[in-house]
């Protein structure tokens, strides 16, 4: 037995009157210092679990509030009396409700994939046979019984691992799955396996890290949110965990997330390639996806022994590190919709190095939601797909040169920058560099003016102090180090004319406080007159009191000169088009006295005659065509076309000297031979040494017969019943060639029912087909006859292939 139990006292080194065990002394300071800490750390531990009970009582009083529709007073109150009615203290109560909230929400989570399987697959008006209704109702029945062993185990499991046991037991070995993976995503982008069952614990422990930027099935997992389904894994080159175990076995990553954000991945093993699944199949493995985004939402990475815990800052701590960084940044926190899912970011803070492509003040954009500040960046836009893929997986996104564009009065303004985007928590953290952005508009703006001739001032109405750029100085045509002229000194230095408008620009500017402009003509010092412009607004303090003005003058003496010359030019251009137009419309007059558009017709017994002139399509070419059908004496009727050699009043008065000596001639009764040799004397010495063909008929309506000639003309053309032919050449050489030419003359014989044609060669020719092949064209389109001449003579002119703008005679006759 020791002393100590022999004395009754404790066994240590104190005894129960406080004093020392040799010699009774008194405690020494050591003893009282470590008997203080130990009462202050008991104090502390109970400080906080009183505080963690708080919470946990606030935490219930929220959920009551929220399902009762109550006030935090009244859900107080019944919190205290259901706890009361239990027998249990309130803080348990508490911890009993938050508990059932948490099951209530996975359950909801079930409640959803039971109702997407058994709802789609059955036939609303119940006309599916009944075994196809019995197995979709055994298929989802057996579903339904998989979830919710699947939720039980989920609830009850102490840790991922746990969790990885019972989703693969109660939920995919009946799917024929072996192996389940339970993937968490660091704010790195790094996978962490945090659970797994069906692998040796040795290849589990190989994979219990991921680095970032790995490909593996997991990643493609993580990267697409639809999730990734593998028939099999050969041929992908994909590392997996337990991939030597099942080389051809199919695979599926299954992105677990809520809220927009991604927690981890759900990766399913089976041991053979995998068929295509139903649609029940695909539900249930997204359902127990979002099972597995619940534990990972409370998961925190183990540390290592000695290692400090990492502390992840949240948006406050953020904010503080967004404030000491050189660049631009935006701190972005996630905004969710109605039914949770994530629909934008909201800008929760502007650091004070914040440069707005916009020029915008960082008070505009600091609250505001991402896509209303940027809404540019909606659909398809690099910058909002990347802010929210960092999001969702924690890769963190970096890229250069990339387009930033804001909506300012619906103008889209740009910048380019380097773009880097980190995940901090929950929070986002988006920095931009703009390349250079203040020299750059600095050198652009210089440029513009230069270009422009501007000058920029600003005078400040308080002080008196104005200033000026370089560019405003050799305006005026001063030097850069005199004093700039005041707004109300405008008008001395302007010519005394513009007193008026300039005086009218003051009074709007600075009385009536409204952006106004005034042109006026500037007189420099070196005697040089510049016509300006002035555009200036006011600028208004907190008090609406007028505090300073600032604008722009830019040289408009070339645009003034060229106004001048181009409205010297447009009047004569108006004076020339008028007389343009006078000239066009005597030369139309007088084309129209010397061969009228259209011609009483001749009255010939069992005789029809028509003729037709189409004038140039260029009125100012004014045509060298003539035609006449004139009764003779003599009972026949004369019948001619011919075509002087160029165009304007010469040939136009040549045509009538033609015209006119043929008539004359015509009368002497002889033969078309004979008067175009009597023609060609007049064309070669009479007008001037003129040349024109022409084809001279004379028909006789007693004997029907037509004697014709022509003077390098092309023949007439015959109309019988179906068929159109020209007539046979004969020999004869254009007017006014030579001093004398002979004519030769041929007959031909008409019937009741033909119809001759003579035309000019402003009705068949064409620049790129030769005459031959037009005359061709002519010949099939003459027929069949029309009822009438001259419905015949408009259908040729109607579908006439010429192209040359040239002007066109026709001259028809029918025998009746």
């Amino acid at each position: 037995m020791s002393a100590s139990e022999r004395s009754g006292e404790p066994a240590g080194d104190v005894r129960r009157d406080g004093s020392d065990p040799v010699g009774l002394t008194p405690l020494s300071p050591v003893g009282r210092l470590a008997a203080t800490v130990d009462r202050l750390s008991r104090e502390v531990r109970a400080a906080q679990a009183e505080a963690e009970g708080r919470a946990l009582i606030e935490l219930a009083k929220g959920i009551l509030v929220a399902r009762l529709g109550c006030g935090p007073a009244e859900a107080a109150r019944q919190l205290a009396e259901l706890a009361e009615q239990s027998q249990v203290t309130p803080l348990e109560f508490a911890v009993d409700v938050i508990n059932q909230a948490a099951r209530d929400r996975v359950s909801e989570v079930t409640d959803a994939f039971l109702a997407a399987t058994a709802g789609p697959d059955e036939d609303p008006d119940g006309g599916g046979t009944a075994e196809a209704g019995v197995a979709a109702e055994a298929v989802a029945d057996s579903a339904a019984v998989r979830l919710r062993a699947a939720e039980s185990g989920a609830l009850a499991a102490d840790d991922t691992q746990a969790v990885a046991d019972a989703l693969l037991e109660q939920a995919l070995r009946p799917l024929g799955a072996v192996a389940v993976a339970i993937w968490a995503a660091g704010y790195d982008g790094a996978l962490t396996l945090v659970g797994s069952a069906g692998f040796p614990p040795a290849e589990a422990a190989r994979w219990r890290y991921v680095p970032p930027d790995v490909a593996t099935v997991a990643r493609c997992g993580l990267t697409e949110r639809s999730g990734q389904w593998f028939a099999s894994l050969a041929g992908t080159g994909l590392p997996s965990v337990g991939r030597h175990q099942y080389p051809d076995g199919g695979r599926v990553a299954v992105p677990a997330g809520t809220g927009g954000r991604i927690h981890g991945v759900l990766e399913i093993v089976w041991p053979v390639p995998l068929a295509p699944q139903p649609p029940q199949v695909v539900r249930q493995v997204e359902a127990l996806a979002e099972l597995c985004a619940h534990t990972l939402e409370s998961y925190t990475p183990p540390r290592e022994p000695g290692q400090e815990p990492r502390v992840i800052p949240d948006a406050v701590e953020l904010m503080d590190l967004a404030d000491g960084l050189h660049d631009p940044a935006l701190v972005l926190v996630p905004h969710l919709d109605a039914a949770g899912q994530l629909a934008d970011f909201r800008i929760q803070h502007v650091n004070k190095r914040f440069m707005d492509p916009a020029g915008r003040p960082r008070a505009v954009v600091g609250g505001a939601l991402l896509l209303e500040a940027y809404p540019m960046a909606a659909g398809d836009s690099e910058l909002f797909r990347s802010v929210e893929r960092v999001y969702a997986t924690g890769e963190p996104f970096r890229a250069r040169h990339m387009n930033l564009t804001a909506l300012v009065d619906q103008v889209p303004l740009s910048a380019v920058a380097d773009i880097s985007v980190s995940r901090h928590g929950n929070a986002v953290l988006l920095i931009w560099r703009i390349e250079d952005e203040t020299a750059r508009l600095a050198s652009l703006l210089q440029h513009a003016q230069r270009l422009g001739r501007i000058g920029g001032f600003e005078e400040n109405l308080l002080t008196g102090e104005i200033t000026w750029n370089g560019q405003l100085f050799d305006l005026y045509g001063r030097p850069h180090t005199s004093t700039p002229v005041p707004l109300e000194e405008l008008a001395a230095h302007a010519h005394p004319d513009d007193a008026v408008a300039i005086g009218r620009f003051l009074r709007t500017l600075l009385h009536h406080r409204r952006p106004a402009s005034a042109a006026f003509r500037l007189r420099r010092p070196d005697g040089v007159t510049r016509h300006v412009r002035v555009v200036a607004e006011p600028v208004l303090d907190t008090d609406d009191r007028l505090l300073l003005v600032r604008g722009a003058c830019q040289d408009i003496s070339a645009q003034h000169w060229t106004e001048v010359a181009l409205a010297a030019t447009r009047d004569q251009l108006a004076h020339t088009e008028q007389q343009a137009i006078e000239r066009a419309r005597l030369t139309l007059q007088l084309q129209h006295a010397i061969m009228p558009p259209e011609q009483t017709p001749l009255r010939v017994p069992d005789l029809q005659v028509a003729v037709r002139y189409r004038p140039a399509e260029t009125e100012q070419l004014v045509g060298g065509d003539w035609y006449d059908a004139v009764m003779l004496p003599s009972g026949r009727v004369l019948l001619c076309v011919g075509d002087v050699a160029g165009h304007g009043i010469e040939a136009a008065t040549s045509m009538v000297v033609l015209r006119n000596a043929l008539r004359g001639l015509a009368v002497t009764g002889a033969g078309p031979g004979q008067l175009l040799s009597w023609l060609n004397i007049v064309a070669h010495h009479l007008t001037g040494g003129v040349t024109a063909t022409a084809v001279c008929g004379l028909y006789d309506p007693a004997r029907r017969t037509l004697r014709w000639a022509r003077a390098g003309h092309l023949p007439p053309v015959l109309v019988r019943g179906p068929q159109a032919r020209p007539l046979p050449l004969v020999r004869g050489m254009l007017l006014g060639a030579v001093a004398e030419a002979a004519y030769e003359e041929a007959e031909a014989q008409l019937a009741a029912g033909d119809t001759l044609l003579m035309y000019t060669d402003g009705l068949i020719e064409r620049r790129d087909r030769p005459v031959e092949e037009a005359l061709t064209q002519l010949l099939s389109t003459v027929r069949p006859t029309p009822n009438t001449l001259d419905q015949h003579l408009d259908r040729l002119l109607t579908y006439s292939r010429s192209d040359t703008d040239d002007d066109t005679c026709l001259v028809g006759i029918r025998v009746g």
